[in-house]
């Protein structure tokens, strides 16, 4: 076998065939022969591949010449309609495979025909934009093949509609639903389970792991291989569902089915009405005792606060109160029997948010515009995912371009319980040291100084006009993203496209059509954007990103790293950041030909000793303090 991988990718193979200016990377054909070998031998593989490696094609090949069942996890859900789309059908092609494969999101990404049929009557008169958008999906359904809302293109992905006319965990009928033969989720699943390559994302496979830990039914099937991509994502994913969350929007969600079946169905009993009006009115107080804006931070905390505590019983007393009408009505309807085990779950789900003194978690709130979550999060999840990686019998192969800190995959291994796992790095063929030059400007004020915002903007002109444009200009906040994009506006006339202003998807677009577009975005584009060529030639990160010191997850574990006579910060905080700024800066080179200025605003590069475990984990550019010398590499590309 590992001679046939070597063969795909040799200067004559199949790949030199479909691809003009084909060269042969060694790196890649490495990379295909490690994960051939940990598919052969059922291991755990932890692979960085640095930009330009040909990750992609170096995990598809082995992976679809092994013949066995193998699921592909991506880290967003762009990535993975790019994965599937684009490149397996590309590599299925060289290698004449005949693998049957298949797309699979999670339930709230396809349309759930009962709750579109059902909400479509029992819409409150006064929410119109949410009716009208209703209205759209319902022309939309008629046409739609696979009920896929991606392809559903004229309604915003974060639509109020969405939760209308998708279906979630706690309110799927199951086999009881009238639509379950056309149910769009059961044909998915269905595909998937007869499918020998499934490309699913990271968010639905720890929601099954979940599910499959609970002894519920599961979305994913069983396979032999696991290929997690953008696997630097990983950690913080699986710690989210190891642990336990309650939300407003369960609450409401709940609420609003009891309406309708109250309406709908059981008009006799008045008491179902009250009861959901009793608990929307408490979900909405204790909303209202949180910021408008998202915020973070412990539970206690906050629970200490009276008008909290006191929101908090009265959204206990209003569950309650629900919990007893519904056993009232048990078996009026198959619907109420199922909101009762609903209502059972957020009851018991909400208790554990009034112990304070549990040792191996964490307990959290996190606010929407719309929503308050609670949660609670296990302090390590190492023991028990290593128990379910050993229990599963599967080679785990888990790939980034930004896995290791300082050539260590320290950080990453003790996060998972991977203490048995293979690892190698692969540099990137790419040629940094003429390709691109790493700016740290002199004369900037400290990161977090008031003046800051000036001082990036007066930095950024003189580069945004050399480059004409073609620049990510990337922050680690929205403020100051938002400062910066209004000074900006007043003092150059080239595009300035600033993230919440549409789409991420528009904006790249937009960015690539108008060739002279100055993009602005905080976290969502710092990885995962693929902008190739001459279209961006300029990337700014305002200041290294260090997690916010406030975070109840950092403070929690940084008390427990603390307890055991270990560095907080060179343990958690510095390795998550150097991971984080490895992202940002990969969007500058994505290919041989391209040219480019990253700039940091940042002194700490230069001025604290950690600055070096930064600077020696970024690709090797020929470094400079001289704005001018950056101007002048931009004037003087090609």
């Amino acid at each position: 076998m590992t001679k046939k991988i070597t063969q795909v990718f040799a200067k004559e193979g199949p790949f030199a065939k479909t691809f003009s200016h084909y060269q042969p990377r060694e790196a890649q054909i490495q990379m295909a022969e490690s994960v051939h070998q940990a598919i052969v031998d059922r291991q755990q593989l932890l692979v960085e591949a640095g930009t330009g490696t040909g990750k992609t094609y170096a995990y598809l090949v082995p992976t679809l010449l092994s013949g066995k069942k193998a699921i592909i996890s991506t880290g967003t859900k762009n990535l993975q309609e790019q994965l599937y789309l684009r490149d397996l059908p590309v590599v299925q092609k060289i290698l004449g495979s005949s693998a049957q494969t298949a797309l699979l999101k999670g339930r709230s990404n396809y349309l759930c025909l009962y709750r579109l049929e059902v909400n479509h009557h029992q819409l409150p008169d006064y929410d119109r934009d949410v009716s009208s958008e209703i209205a759209k999906i319902r022309q939309w359904a008629s046409e739609t093949v696979d009920g896929d809302l991606g392809s559903l293109t004229h309604i915003e992905e974060d639509s109020r509609a969405i939760p209308y006319v998708t279906s979630t965990v706690e309110n799927c009928l199951g086999k009881d639903c009238p639509y379950f033969t056309d149910c769009y989720v059961v044909k998915a699943r269905k595909k998937a389970l007869e499918a020998d390559l499934v490309v699913v994302n990271h968010h639905l496979f720890f929601a099954d792991m979940a599910l499959k830990d609970t002894g519920f039914g599961e979305l994913i099937p069983n396979a032999d291989v696991l290929v997690f991509d953008e696997a630097h994502q990983v950690p913080d994913i699986a710690t989210d569902y190891f642990g336990e969350g309650v939300s407003t929007r369960q609450m409401l969600e709940l609420a609003r089915d009891v309406r309708v079946e109250f309406r709908t169905h059981i008009r006799d009993m008045d008491q179902l009405g009250k009861s959901a009006d009793k608990l929307e009115h408490a979900v909405s107080d204790m909303r209202l005792q949180f910021p408008d804006q998202t915020e973070r931070g412990r539970w206690h905390i906050k629970f200490n606060q009276p008008n909290v505590q006191d929101a908090f019983f009265e959204l206990k007393k209003a569950l309650a109160f629900l919990y007893d009408v519904l056993k009232l009505a048990i078996g009026r309807s198959e619907a109420i029997d199922r909101y009762f085990e609903r209502c059972i779950e957020l009851k018991n789900k909400l208790s554990k948010f009034e112990d304070m003194h549990s040792a191996n978690t964490i307990l959290w709130y996190e606010t929407t515009k719309r929503h308050l979550v609670l949660r609670l999060t296990p302090l390590s999840i190492a023991d028990k995912f290593s128990e379910y990686i050993r229990r599963s019998q599967m080679a785990w192969v888990f790939t980034s371009a930004t896995l290791s800190v300082d050539d260590s995959f320290h950080h990453f291994t003790e996060h998972l319980g991977l203490s048995h796992a293979k690892t190698a790095i692969y540099p990137s063929p790419f040629d940094y040291p003429h390709q691109a030059l790493l700016c740290v400007p002199r004369f900037l004020p400290e990161p977090n100084s008031p003046d800051m915002g000036d001082a990036f903007v007066r930095t950024a002109l003189p580069l945004i006009e050399a480059a004409k444009g073609r620049t990510f200009l990337l922050f680690t906040s929205y403020r100051m993203m938002l400062e910066v994009g209004t000074k900006l506006k007043a003092l150059t006339d080239l595009p300035l496209l600033v993230q919440g202003t549409t789409s991420k998807r528009m904006m790249l677009e937009r960015f690539t059509r108008l060739r002279q577009a100055v993009l602005l975005g905080t976290a969502s584009f710092w990885e995962g954007i693929d902008v190739r060529g001459d279209a961006l030639t300029c990337v700014m990160i305002d200041k290294l990103p260090f997690a916010s010191p406030a975070d109840p997850l950092l403070q929690a574990k940084a008390e427990v790293v603390q307890r055991q006579g270990l560095d907080p910060f060179a343990t958690q905080q510095l390795p998550q950041a150097v991971i984080s700024l490895k992202q940002g800066v990969g969007r500058l080179i994505r290919d041989v030909s391209d040219q480019g200025v990253l700039v940091i605003c940042d002194n700490r590069l230069v001025t604290r000793p950690y600055g070096e475990v930064f600077i020696k984990s970024l690709p090797p550019m020929k470094r400079t303090r001289d704005l001018d010398q950056a101007v002048r590499f931009l004037k003087a590309m090609k």
